[in-house]
């Protein structure tokens, strides 16, 4: 059985719209598509995007969303370029279905591309850096809290 991969150039921010040419999605007047045109003259046989025995989806961003959302992506490849764009579609959008994924694989570029591969890993592990039982600096830090919230 064939993996599908979702290969996608991202900015830091996760803006994944348009990362060819000014002109190539311009929604929402998006301008900065070309602020990802490195990749043009990279090496796709040494980033993982080749291989016979897999499925590449490639331009869609709500494709992907919809893949995602349904768990069928096996791999994720994001090349993620350093640069802010501030707004533009995002590779995980409002609505995303949260899952863990685990990095299989990354490389960075000469330019500063990090060239990472992921794979699902299942349900999201919900932690916390709170101690099991609190310290007495902390105890003593609650009351204070509690004083000046009921005088204040």
């Amino acid at each position: 059985m064939r993996k599908l991969i979702a290969p996608t150039f991202t900015s830091l921010d996760g803006v994944m719209q348009a990362p060819g040419a000014p002109t190539e999605d311009p929604t929402g007047n998006f301008v900065v598509g070309r602020s990802l045109s490195w990749m043009h003259g990279m090496d796709f046989s040494a980033s993982g995007f080749d291989g016979k025995d897999r499925e590449f989806v490639i331009g869609s961003g709500n494709l992907i969303q919809t893949l995602q959302a349904a768990s069928l992506i096996d791999e994720y490849n994001v090349w993620t370029y350093p640069v802010v764009l501030g707004r533009g579609k995002r590779l995980f959008e409002n609505g995303a279905r949260p899952c863990a994924l685990r990095l299989v694989a990354s490389k960075v570029s000469t330019t500063g591309v990090v060239m990472s591969t992921y794979v699902p890993a299942g349900d999201v592990s919900i932690g916390s850096f709170s101690q099991a039982e609190p310290s007495a600096k902390e105890l003593t830090r609650r009351a204070k809290m509690t004083t000046l919230v009921s005088h204040g």
